[in-house]
């Protein structure tokens, strides 16, 4: 029996797809990939929803995944994909946006949410910044550094070996060509960057398509 399974992706910009004109982004590339698969009448109905917001950090993500979660669920199964860090880590005017303490806080927090849908819950590593970005305050007075990059994704890490989640590591996937792969500010995927993690992650909603 073909059932229909919603994914849920919350995310700062780069789970959005800001700077890909091209693709719409890695969300996207997953979403029409999943419509395509479900077209052919391969597999199960997975749709998928783009709740990434520029800017955001995980103190308004603890505000608003309840209410998300509660608007958007599929009694047949839902697959949460929670990738935030890169707003959190900045400092702005000497103070960092959202600490490390509060950040681990806040993505327990939003799990414990998420498992009351879900028990398919996916944590992304944060990308690495530009050399051009790392340790310099950019237009939108954010400092960002890839020293901290490495701080918060052990965060992640050790939330998701300690919870039995899946850590999907596009950091390393990054690290050698970042400067290839990252858009003009440093900090965000170009076209080629989204691809690369839409690549990654084909493998993982393959499971939810397959019936």
């Amino acid at each position: 029996m073909k059932k229909m399974i919603y994914g849920l992706f919350f995310g700062d910009s780069i789970t959005y797809g800001e700077y890909d004109g091209v693709f719409g982004g890695w969300v996207d590339i997953l979403k029409r990939y999943a419509l395509q698969k479900y077209n052919e009448g391969e597999g199960n109905e997975l749709i998928l929803f783009n709740l990434g917001i520029g800017g955001e950090t995980t103190e308004s993500l603890v505000k608003r995944i309840p209410h998300e979660m509660a608007a958007r669920n599929s009694a047949e199964g839902n697959v949460v994909f929670i990738g935030y860090g890169a707003n959190d880590l900045a400092i702005k005017n000497g103070i960092q946006m959202v600490n490390p303490e509060n950040f681990k806080t806040n993505i327990l927090t939003a799990i414990q949410h998420a498992k009351q849908y879900s028990k398919d819950i996916y944590l992304i590593s944060i990308l690495p910044f530009s050399k051009k970005v790392d340790g310099v305050v950019v237009a939108s007075g954010k400092l960002r550094t890839n020293e901290e990059v490495v701080i918060y994704n052990q965060i992640l890490k050790d939330i998701a070996t300690e919870n039995s989640l899946i850590y999907i590591d596009f950091y390393s996937a990054f690290l050698q060509d970042k400067e290839i792969v990252l858009s003009a500010d440093g900090v965000h995927p170009n076209e080629r960057g989204y691809g690369m993690m839409a690549e990654i992650a084909i493998p993982i909603i393959e499971k939810y398509l397959e019936f």
